[in-house]
């Protein structure tokens, strides 16, 4: 391939006192690892992991300088391989991308080709308003319904239900037919969360003063949870016999303070999901469902847009629980 001009991105710097810089650099691409396939990033989006990479001591980054961005969207430019062509659009996350390899806080991006996924219906803005996120949702949906799990064996739960997966969460479960019950700690999130279909909106779990206990009073035939911690604990406590909890996430805590009593006295299973290191066979397969059946309905109500020059305030604000939905990351003029 020809050399590449000169990139723009937001480069993340450790100093010698271990804290974490991050601004707007021009760069070569020795900054680029080595792929088949060069894209021109049109968006990317911010997720917590995106923040994690660049918090002193996040535990995410592999090394810096680090160009963060665990999602990418955008257009083929160049390729080695029939399989992509220029002009392609294209989806890109997971593996190494924003935390070993550079991400999408670029103008440019390369990676080996069996990194993408080719893009049909869906355009690069709505593929990165999903994202991490949203595919992350989407394959929590799927465990659930792998479970055998039907709209009238009684309502779902989904914590943390306004972050990205949860926001994701709601608006795909509800268009199958499930009863949503949306937890959050977010007072104001009420109508937010019925327009993505929440047929009822409580607070953070467990509530004030509330104990978890071995075994609660059964409510769920399921559970979606990207909080971990207590917030697991107490669902998994009160989840009915067979039911399931799709976890993702530890925006809460990574420990799970509970007892097996859930598992070998009411059969529950635990279901971790992982979109990071899905070989790609499978991870176009949900793409194509995310293109189809389980598109999101409301993407546009739970998306929000920031430049990326304007990424680093959002991702000090995602640490603390400060954003609800998706943030797409305009890339492509936004530097």
């Amino acid at each position: 391939m020809a050399p590449m001009p000169d990139i723009s991105a937001l480069v993340a710097r450790a100093g010698e006192d271990g804290s974490i810089t991050l601004a707007t650099e021009v760069v070569d691409d020795s900054y680029l690892s080595d792929g088949e396939v060069v894209i021109a990033v049109e968006y990317s989006s911010v997720n917590y992991k995106d923040a994690l990479a660049v918090t002193p001591k996040g535990g995410v980054a592999r090394s810096y300088p680090l160009i963060p961005g665990i999602d990418v969207a955008g257009t083929v430019t160049a390729s080695s391989v029939p399989e992509f062509a220029v002009g392609d659009r294209v989806v890109a996350h997971g593996y190494d991308i924003g935390t070993g390899r550079a991400g999408g806080y670029a103008d440019t991006a390369r990676y080996p080709a069996d990194y993408l996924v080719k893009l049909d219906a869906l355009s690069t803005a709505e593929a990165a308003a999903i994202g991490t996120a949203g595919f992350t949702a989407a394959m929590s949906v799927n465990a659930v319904r792998r479970h055998g799990v039907q709209p009238d064996d009684g309502p779902i739960l989904v914590t943390g239900a306004t972050g990205g997966v949860g926001s994701v969460s709601v608006d795909l479960l509800a268009g199958l037919g499930y009863e949503v019950v949306a937890s959050t700690g977010k007072a104001d999130a009420r109508d937010y969360l019925t327009g993505l279909g929440a047929a009822e909106v409580i607070g953070r779990l467990p509530g004030e003063g509330e104990k978890v206990r071995p075994l609660g009073k059964s409510r769920w035939a399921a559970v979606v949870d990207s909080v971990g911690g207590d917030t697991l604990a107490y669902a998994l406590s009160t989840l009915n016999y067979g039911a399931i909890a799709a976890i993702s996430g530890l925006a809460r805590s990574a420990d799970l303070p509970t007892t097996v009593m859930p598992f070998i006295l009411r059969g529950v299973t635990l279901a971790g999901i992982d979109s990071v290191l899905l070989p790609i066979g499978p991870r176009r397969d949900i793409w194509r469902q995310l293109d189809g059946e389980l598109k999101p309905r409301h993407l546009d109500d739970i998306t929000h847009d920031v430049p990326v020059r304007d990424a680093p305030e959002t991702l000090r604000t995602i640490i603390g629980g400060g954003v609800t939905g998706r943030t797409r990351v305009v890339v492509k003029g936004g530097f």
